[in-house]
């Protein structure tokens, strides 16, 4: 079936990870940047004894749902997928797809899932975003097509499914503040200078990568990445983004000679301003280094944290264990409310970030922890410590091991807050921990508008003994 073209294929419904689906002689076809609605011909990309996999190729009925992109690079660029739906049906399909996965994966008894909390902003809403040099520019159908010469240069985004080609990027709509003006400024400036862009693929050139991280006050941080030791070009490169940028609060470079843009075990050298900056929340302030983890949408961050202090219901009376803390935000949010909170992470620079966000906002009623998950959370961790009256847990999206499920099971604490950006794996877990919990209370949360993702929150009580 692979390259076969189904044609007037009716598309039905949005399914995971963004995918639409319809059906083609009674088999499912998942489908790609269309809509529910659509009426498409559409090739075969992949094709299983079940199921195919297809890309539209022209769009015979537009659905009544549809909306007109409103980027330039939509189509191209791998984020914003969803910028051809409303923002009111994202919602929509949203919701569904947590209700889909925990009725087909935890397929326990379910209260009501709430409407989604929606974000205020569904533009320039992240904090964060990484760019990336390359002298090998992806080049839409139409300028090949052209036969003209094209600057070869880029610093963008990776096209999808594509490590080697980058997306040059005039104007994104992810990011406010400088980020715009900053990242065509230095490409700009690249090219007039004749600075080498980075060969993904020969592993040379100077500039590599453009990490630019900002706050609600707009403190700005900018942090440039150089694939060579070339003190004269890092030189020229830095003392331009401070000149040309005063509002940069924290300006940063890294020679990275590694094979991949991680820098985690590298040095981070300061060029100009501080060290880090500083996001507010209900009057905390969380210090933010270059290698710190930090929610992307801050402002949604903080209505996850308010849903996840809500269903913990806190009365100052608990103990409080915080799994996954990462830098301790929720543990040092929800603390106030708590007579004790612990939290543990497998990152020992975040918990030295959590640790010096709680001396930094007063904090006394905190301890964190670095270490494996399943190996730090043991009996006789809990004998050392109180035993928790809740648990929150904010694991990763391959979710929590089953010896950590395990011990939750044996712990028993009246109360699990269970925050997670995949459903389908807290459903998993959900179902595990089903043995002694019912499931009270479901937010989903939307913290990534224009996108097929979903944060959502879960409420675990204990089940009565009469019960078990």
């Amino acid at each position: 079936m692979k390259n076969k073209v189904l044609q007037n294929l009716k598309i039905e419904r949005i399914a995971t990870e963004g995918k639409c689906v319809g059906h083609y002689e009674g088999k499912v076809v998942f489908v790609s940047n269309v809509a529910p609605g659509d009426v498409v011909d559409a090739r075969v990309t992949r094709g299983r004894s079940s199921f195919m996999e297809a890309e539209a190729i022209e769009i015979r009925e537009y659905s009544p749902d549809r909306v007109s992109p409103f980027c330039e690079h939509y189509g191209s660029c791998g984020g914003c997928k969803w910028q051809h739906i409303s923002y009111e049906l994202q919602m929509d399909y949203k919701r569904q797809q947590v209700v889909d996965q925990f009725q087909r994966i935890a397929k326990v008894p379910l209260p009501e899932i709430m409407p989604i909390i929606g974000a205020k902003d569904t533009r320039y809403y992240r904090n964060k975003l990484d760019f990336t040099f390359s002298n090998n520019r992806w080049l839409t159908r139409e300028e090949i097509d052209s036969g003209a010469d094209f600057e070869r240069n880029a610093l963008g985004f990776h096209v999808p499914k594509r490590f080697d080609k980058i997306v040059d990027i005039q104007h994104c709509y992810l990011q406010g503040s400088l980020s715009n003006e900053i990242r065509n400024a230095l490409r700009d400036f690249a090219l007039a200078e004749q600075l080498s862009f980075y060969d993904i693929i020969q592993q040379t050139g100077l500039l590599r990568n453009l990490v630019i991280r900002s706050t609600l006050d707009d403190q700005v941080m900018a942090i440039v990445q150089f694939g060579e030791d070339d003190p004269a070009g890092i030189e020229k490169t830095m003392q331009f983004l401070k000149e040309q940028f005063p509002g940069i609060t924290s300006l940063l470079y890294i020679v990275n000679l590694k094979k991949n843009e991680t820098f985690q075990d590298l040095d981070v050298h300061l060029y100009a301003g501080k060290d880090h900056i500083v996001e507010t929340m209900e009057g905390l302030r969380f210090k933010i280094g270059p290698k710190s983890f930090y929610q992307t949408n801050s402002r949604q961050a903080q209505r996850l944290y308010e849903v996840t202090r809500e269903f913990a219901g806190l009365t100052g009376e608990e103990t409080v264990y915080d799994l996954y803390t990462g830098t301790g935000t929720i543990a040092n949010f929800v603390a106030k409310q708590a007579k004790q909170v612990i939290g543990i992470e497998y990152v020992a620079p975040a918990i030295a970030d959590a640790k010096e966000n709680a001396l930094q906002n007063g904090i006394t009623n905190t301890l964190f922890y670095a270490g494996d998950m399943k190996e730090v959370l043991n009996e006789s961790f809990v004998a050392e410590h109180q035993p928790p009256d809740v648990v929150i847990t904010d694991p990763p999206r391959a979710g929590m091991h089953e010896d950590v499920t395990r011990m939750l099971l044996m712990l028993g604490a009246p109360k699990i807050v269970y925050v997670s950006c995949n459903p389908a794996t807290q459903a998993r877990d959900v179902a595990l921990l089903a043995e002694r919990y019912e499931v009270r209370r479901i937010q989903p949360v939307d913290m990534f508008p224009q996108t097929y993702h979903v944060e959502n929150v879960v409420l675990l009580e204990l089940k009565n003994h009469d019960d078990q």
